[in-house]
């Protein structure tokens, strides 16, 4: 792989320690994208050992490198330098220059591998992204491109302030092809508008805080089934069995087909289906499924609506796909308290907060949310209409009422012991942190 320029003294990542900085020393490949992007955007060199050292096939893998070259057309003076076994890496961020950037992901990642943690430098590029990113476009493993349009890109926008609105670019992600395992064949493009001038104020260049701890009652779900060299069929038989299983929680519920046809249906068929919730105070929580080769419609239809309804019980403001996202971007917010309401912490997510202490000094408080009481207050305020949920699968009859959608429902519906029950079993958190203020490299002028 080939490396970039040197990157200088003067480099300040995202208000961050510059050339000189301490080295940041991590080993192993987990957390390898969010590392790489903490380093940038604080300007810190990052060195990363026993990269799959004792694995049969030792050192990065070809998206690996391909997310580093990447980086590299996206940042002015990054110099990278790779082991000769590949197992060891070594990382001096330069500016993020941002501008028009093509990059084929390759096939072996779908373009969400390399987009989900790419969109974290885009507010604080020099140049406005206008990003073109061409593979596959929804993958097993890894956000499809629905779920990084409807979900990760609102929880983005949380962060920049009210005045980027009236830039040229809005926060933008379209899909121009579709492309479907294991050929692809798609392409997606991204913009981000900028951080305001550094020159407006104390907070000017900054990110916003973020005060998100109500987590609301689900008001509506929107999904996209899409269909890609295959029969307009499958996307509505899609529809029909996932409206079969949502259709008894919530009457707001719509779902879309969306089918791709000659070129812009990549070089592959297949079938996939993306959910999306919003509670009454803008809480996202999302689910999809993919289609493997054999599959059928229905079965992909049922698993991601029961998936969903598994999403929504962990409760809280942001879904569990997005905590480290959310985590980063209070972390590198302004000098604030920001909060946020999260269910469950992810194991990615208490990494995050790991390598955040690690890269930005950054500490996290962690309280638990007393619930059950705001539970049962809730459901003292509930209609006598509420709609009801049933509680086997394949007994029709047995049904109880429930406030929102608070029920496990990943195995057709497993019957609980109330709110309060499933309430105890995942307590929710209030998580805040105190940011360093990271800065973009925009001009003023």
């Amino acid at each position: 792989m080939s490396a970039g320029a040197k990157s200088g003294n003067k480099n300040s990542g995202g208000g961050g320690g510059g050339g000189n900085a301490r080295a940041l020393r991590f080993t192993g490949h987990v957390a390898f994208r969010q590392r790489l992007i903490l380093a940038v955007l604080t300007g810190k060199p990052i060195r990363i050992d026993r990269i799959r050292s004792d694995d049969e096939h030792p050192g990065l893998r070809d998206f690996e490198a391909g997310f580093l070259r990447l980086l590299e057309k996206l940042t002015n003076g990054t110099h990278v330098e790779i082991g000769y076994t590949g197992t060891s890496l070594l990382l001096r961020p330069g500016i993020i220059s941002g501008g028009k950037v093509t990059h084929d992901c390759g096939t072996a990642r779908p373009v969400g591998y390399f987009l989900e943690w790419i969109a974290l430098l885009a507010p604080f590029a020099k140049k406005e992204f206008s990003l073109t990113l061409r593979g596959i476009t929804n993958g097993e493993s890894d956000l499809g491109v629905d779920i990084l349009r409807t979900v990760t890109l609102p929880h983005l926008s949380l962060f920049l302030p009210p005045s980027t609105s009236t830039l040229a670019s809005a926060l933008e992600l379209r899909i121009v092809k579709r492309g479907a395992a294991p050929l692809g064949g798609g392409e997606v493009f991204f913009q981000c508008p900028l951080l305001p001038s550094s020159g407006g104020g104390e907070a000017g260049g900054m990110l916003r805080t973020i005060n998100f701890v109500e987590p609301g009652r689900v008001r509506r779900i929107r999904g996209i089934a899409s269909a890609m060299r295959v029969s307009p069929q499958m996307a509505n038989r899609m529809i029909d069995a996932a409206r079969s299983v949502l259709n008894r929680y919530i009457p707001d519920l719509f779902l879309f087909s969306d089918v791709y046809k000659g070129d812009e249906s990549g070089k592959s068929p297949g079938f996939c289906l993306s959910l999306v919730s919003t509670s009454t105070t803008g809480a996202l929580h999302c689910a999809e499924g993919i289609s493997q080769p054999g599959s059928v419609p229905e079965d992909v239809a049922l698993k991601t609506a029961r998936s969903l309804l598994s999403e929504i019980t962990t409760r809280g403001c942001i879904d569990r796909a997005h905590q480290s996202h959310v985590l980063a971007l209070m972390a590198l917010g302004p000098q604030d308290v920001g909060k946020v309401r999260l269910g469950s912490l992810t194991p990615q997510g208490v990494q995050m907060m790991r390598d955040i202490k690690d890269a930005l000094g950054v500490t996290f408080k962690i309280a638990q949310v007393d619930s059950a009481s705001e539970a049962l207050q809730a459901k003292t305020r509930l209609p006598k209409s509420t709609v009801t949920r049933n509680v086997d699968e394949d007994d029709e009859d047995e049904e109880d009422e429930f406030e929102g959608l608070d029920d496990d429902d990943e195995d057709g519906g497993a019957e609980l012991d109330g709110d309060l029950a499933a309430v105890q079993r995942s307590p929710e958190l209030l998580v805040s942190c105190l940011g360093i203020g990271a800065r973009g490299f925009r001009k003023v002028g």
